[in-house]
């Protein structure tokens, strides 16, 4: 393993922190949340999704939000989530900066996420892939339920690099592993790492925790330890998949840089001014989020 210095975050809270949200949060609300974001130092922000309105309404309005950001931050990366070739060609029209796409790594649940087998998922790479590079745009590919699914029980960590390994074909920018349901632990964090290393060291590698089962922050750690490229995290802890029974919320943001603060692992970002993000968000949705440092407070305690 190779402990990492420094590990790049990428704030996904206007997107998948908000999706599952019952309160439906205006344009204006989701674009100042990238704003606040931009403000704590975030370079790469997932900003929006091109899903079906009709299955995520909180999503519907991505066109909107990205013409209040398009232009205003040079250099900031604004990633649209898309689940086929229509939803990348919506992130190209948007002016997203990078196209998210999705990949299931679970049978039942691609159908109920997606509408769609596995095999065609994988298949849909390349299209989207095509789109991407026709738009001169990176193209990152996350692997949905990489580590479990709600339906099938456990996944095998070959099927997931079998997975990889036609993915790869595609040239992608990044290649994350989400935990969708939160229910991996440590070592099938090492283990997942360590196999897709082998497989590429060109390729980006990304990490997508929920803090379902309180190992969102430990899995990180994980990750960092085995040299993760980038790690996913959201202001508050707000998210969770529509399609995942009991769904929670994705590893919070502060608690992360809390931790990697402490460990003397660098992320660049402010985290002062995320708390007081956390803060503002609870107040948009009406409810406490689920961050465990805003509960707390730092330490040592200083102005937060």
């Amino acid at each position: 393993m190779s402990q990492n210095r420094s590990v790049e975050i990428i704030e996904v809270a206007p997107r998948d922190g908000l999706q599952n949200e019952k309160v439906m949060v205006s344009a204006a609300d989701k674009i100042a949340l990238v704003e606040r974001s931009v403000a704590a130092g975030f370079r790469h922000v997932e900003a929006v999704s091109f899903a079906n309105p009709k299955r995520v309404p909180q999503m519907a309005d991505a066109e909107a939000v990205m013409e209040g950001l398009v232009g205003r931050h040079p250099g900031l990366n604004l990633i649209g989530l898309a689940l086929n070739a229509r939803g990348a060609e919506r992130a190209v029209a948007a002016r997203c900066t990078q196209i998210n796409y999705v990949v299931v790594a679970s049978e039942t649940f691609a159908n109920r996420n997606q509408n769609a087998s596995v095999a065609d998922l994988v298949a849909g790479t390349k299209e989207v892939a095509a789109i991407a590079r026709a738009a001169g745009l990176p193209m990152s590919v996350s692997i949905a339920t990489a580590f479990g699914c709600p339906f099938d029980g456990e996944v095998p960590v070959e099927r997931v690099m079998a997975i990889v390994e036609t993915l790869l074909a595609s040239d992608p920018f990044d290649i994350g592993f989400a935990d969708t349901i939160g229910c991996a632990v440590p070592p099938q964090v090492t283990e997942m790492l360590a196999r897709a290393q082998a497989l590429s060291r060109t390729v980006k590698w990304r990490c997508h925790f929920h803090d379902t089962r309180n190992t969102g922050v430990a899995n990180a750690i994980a990750a960092v330890m085995a040299g993760v490229d980038f790690l996913d995290a959201s202001t508050g802890g707000v998210g969770g998949c529509p399609f995942a029974p009991a769904a929670t919320g994705n590893v919070a943001t502060e608690d992360l840089l809390y931790t990697f603060d402490r460990m003397g692992i660098a992320t660049g970002l402010d985290i002062a001014t995320v708390i007081d993000t956390a803060r503002w968000l609870s107040g948009v949705l009406g409810k406490p989020v689920p961050s465990a440092l805003l509960r707390a407070g730092l330490f040592p305690a200083r102005a937060a």
